[in-house]
């Protein structure tokens, strides 16, 4: 008699288990993204919060990614982030010639070099690509950098107190971005490199007439 209760017992729990949706749906919910209801007619879906999604079978890879490049969630994030804005981009790093000044830019494999024969630019060689503020980063040596300024002061000549290499600049044609020696870049991130000459001896007069090179520091 006892053993036929215990028996009635153990099915009744389970008729009520199965007869309650939401504990079961938690569990198996659990770490994944939550699952809105089906909007209605003409309502507009909404995108999933910040963090609110599910890696489903990449939770494996992007585990083992973190922990072989020892990244925070953060950081790995900042990478995946980095290369989604930054598509058809590569990242180039680089800096002077002592190594106090380190820095990474995103920019083509195929660099479209300025070579200027303004005074200052034919004397130290100036020759540099032209890229917008988001797209520089300075890793290292803020504090080992100088700044050289003549005439109109808007270009910022900066150079490495140590060494003298000028591996970046601030360009009077784009004070709001950087100008990147393509010389001072490592090795393995460049495939191609077409160099255009500018009259920088009538600076006004060829950067009015060129098509592009003032918006080069836009994003």
């Amino acid at each position: 008699m006892g053993r036929l209760r215990a028996v009635s017992a153990r099915r009744s729990r389970r008729s009520s288990a199965a007869a309650s949706p939401s504990a079961g749906s938690a569990r198996s919910g659990r770490g994944k993204a939550a699952i809105s209801a089906p909007a209605g007619p003409g309502a507009q879906e909404q995108p999933p919060a910040p963090g609110d999604f599910d890696l489903g079978e990449q939770r494996g890879r992007w585990a083992a990614f973190q922990e072989r490049h020892r990244l925070s969630c953060e950081e790995a994030a900042r990478l995946l982030l980095d290369a989604f804005e930054h598509r058809g981009l590569v990242k180039h790093t680089g800096g002077c010639h002592c190594g106090a000044v380190r820095f990474e830019v995103w920019a083509s494999a195929d660099l479209h070099v300025f070579n200027c024969n303004c005074s200052i630019c034919t004397k130290k060689q100036n020759r540099h690509f032209i890229v917008p503020a988001s797209r520089f980063k300075l890793l290292k040596g803020a504090d080992n950098l100088t700044t050289y300024t003549f005439n109109t002061h808007r270009a910022q000549h900066t150079f490495c107190k140590t060494c003298g290499v000028q591996s970046f600049y601030t360009p009077r044609s784009n004070p709001d971005g950087y100008g990147i020696a393509p010389h001072c870049l490592d090795e393995g991130t460049v495939q191609t490199i077409v160099t255009e000459d500018i009259n920088g001896k009538e600076w006004e007069t060829a950067v009015k007439e060129h098509k592009t090179i003032r918006d080069m520091s836009k994003p």
